[in-house]
């Protein structure tokens, strides 16, 4: 006989889900991120997975002015995380690259996140941790569905 489980509800998870994103925020703020502010971080994190993209379209995933983004970016350059390369295709276009000084700090920052997270995943039973990463994993797959999804909507209406 199949044991019958309450399923919870979206709402249910996505308050305990904020509150799992609260207390990392507490644990991650155990490994300093300096000498990155919380936006410098941000801008190194789309720049990891969209190599070489020009200022405007970095501006537009930050939801900011290019000004702001370019002061941004002029501070990442001077501490080394950030090269600016002209395009090869528009004099006109410069295009954004995570120096080996960047790729470093963000290697760097993951594993002291990771070994705060490991100490708390330590606490947990094993048959929890399972769940979670099975859930993490689908959670995971669903949130870059969408982000793909949203970000093809976005480009279409810019064509339109």
């Amino acid at each position: 006989m199949t044991a019958f489980r309450n399923v919870p509800r979206p709402d249910e998870v996505a308050r305990v889900t904020s509150t799992a994103g609260e207390l990392l925020e507490v644990l991650w703020g155990r490994a300093s991120t300096a000498p990155a502010s919380a936006s410098q971080l941000r801008v190194l994190l789309i720049l990891e997975h969209h190599e070489g993209i020009n200022l405007r379209t970095l501006a537009d995933s930050l939801a900011s002015t290019p000004p702001s983004t370019s002061r941004l970016c002029d501070r990442l350059q001077a501490a080394g995380f950030v090269d600016r390369v002209i395009s090869p295709a528009d004099r006109r276009e410069v295009r954004l690259h995570l120096s080996s000084r960047g790729r470093a700090f963000l290697d760097d920052l993951r594993a002291r996140r990771e070994r705060e997270l490991q100490e708390v995943l330590t606490l947990m039973p094993a048959a929890k941790r399972a769940a979670l990463l099975e859930g993490l994993e689908a959670f995971c797959a669903a949130a870059a569905t969408q982000i793909h999804e949203d970000d093809a909507d976005s480009r279409g209406s810019r064509t339109a």
